[in-house]
């Protein structure tokens, strides 16, 4: 997906907010067939019968049917699709839209002239019911754009995102390989030496969304000064995460430029981020404790980081069984939990080497993932996995 900003006039914000409106009823009415759904009675109605009952509904309704019918048959689609994701084991079953959540909305068969440039910085989109709009020409188009789609996020900005399938980075041919080891205290550390933190807010930052989440306990619920607190922490929120977007773009586009193999731990990140909250019989556990450490795993970008480096690198990154990766030496190979002396320092007990424990575990990954990568014939490598740090830094 390319996604760009949109930039709407008034009029035509209000003609995107009432697609936006189409597709989440749309959608929740998909939900709640399927939730009525039960073991004895008849089948819940798949895409084509539920096509057919929109087609029905846009005859009676005249609202429904002052919509785009492109904008409501996508949404039983992308529902379908859903549902096909949850029975296949990848996704959670499909819940209900709020308003002010999930916001969006996708338009199909697009045409080349649908999609026009103005100026160096300009572009237009044509979308239906609304005509064109305007957005922020950041970056060429990818050619062939079937299909996009417009969201709109809690901050109030709108983003169109053009369907088109990214070109994977070549590789530089040097035969090198890198481990990347995924902290909390360090984002990323590299068998290289390197360590690289994704960025988060600065102090004053959250300091005040410290004083906003304060500010939104004592509102009262349905308040005009509820919503604009709610508005001012989604501002601060889309900013953190803007930052860690673009983080995380330019280190696995430098990594997959930099190097042949690239090895990640295959973590569950998914498992490891659960709630400690437990039940009324069997209350949790150092609840608060968790929390935190689960939202440092999230803001460390761990997911991301791996994904695209899969998108640009694809069949160049190796995962890595994580286990007892920060405790064994990258030099002798000795393995024992008193290695780790500190969350910072690594120790060897059998042959004396010091390292950052993250870089340590790192070197151990690209060792891993050098041997996982010659056991199946693949590129040549180009040196010791273990190699003391290089002067070499990333710039981002």
């Amino acid at each position: 997906m390319s996604r760009y900003r949109l930039q709407p006039t008034p009029t035509q914000e209000a003609g995107l907010l009432e697609h936006c409106t189409h597709a989440r009823f749309v959608w929740n009415l998909a939900v709640e067939q399927h939730a009525h759904w039960k073991p004895g009675r008849t089948r819940a109605p798949g895409f084509a019968e539920q096509c057919r009952q929109l087609t029905e509904a846009r005859a009676v309704f005249g609202w429904l049917r002052a919509g785009s019918v492109i904008v409501q048959q996508q949404a039983l689609k992308d529902f379908a699709q859903a549902m096909a994701n949850f029975f296949g084991g990848t996704h959670q079953r499909p819940r209900w839209r709020k308003r002010g959540r999930s916001e969006g909305f996708r338009i199909v068969a697009v045409t080349p002239g649908d999609v026009r440039r103005l100026s160096r910085k300009v572009g237009e989109v044509r979308i239906p019911k609304v005509g064109w709009v305007r957005f922020r020409w950041s970056r060429p188009v990818p050619e062939g754009v079937k299909s996009f789609r417009v969201r709109r996020d809690r901050a109030g900005r709108w983003h169109v995102a053009f369907a088109a399938v990214p070109q994977p980075i070549p590789a530089p041919g040097s035969g090198e390989v890198a481990g990347v080891d995924r902290g909390i205290v360090t984002s990323a550390a590299l068998s290289t030496g390197e360590l690289l933190n994704a960025p988060r807010l600065s102090e004053t930052e959250a300091r005040r969304l410290l004083r906003l989440q304060r500010k939104l306990a004592r509102a009262q619920r349905g308040s005009n000064r509820r919503a604009k607190v709610k508005h001012a922490i989604a501002k601060l929120k889309a900013r953190e995460c803007d930052r860690r977007k673009d983080w995380v773009e330019k280190i696995s586009t430098i990594l997959a430029r930099r190097f042949d193999v690239i090895g990640v731990e295959d973590l569950k990140i998914k498992n490891m981020t659960r709630t400690a909250h437990g039940t009324l019989q069997t209350p949790g556990r150092n609840v608060a404790q968790k929390r935190v450490l689960n939202r440092g795993i999230l803001t460390s970008a761990w997911g991301a980081l791996a994904e695209r480096l899969g998108q640009k690198a694809p069949d160049r990154v190796v995962k890595v069984n994580p286990r007892y990766t920060s405790q064994a030496c990258s030099v002798c190979g000795h393995c024992a939990p008193d290695n780790r002396e500190s969350q910072a320092v690594f120790r060897c007990r059998a042959c004396g080497h010091q390292a950052d424990a993250d870089v340590n575990a790192a070197r151990n990954i690209a060792y891993a993932a050098g041997h996982a990568v010659s056991a199946r014939g693949g590129l040549p490598l180009g040196g010791p996995a273990n190699r003391e740090p290089q002067p070499v830094l990333l710039r981002v």
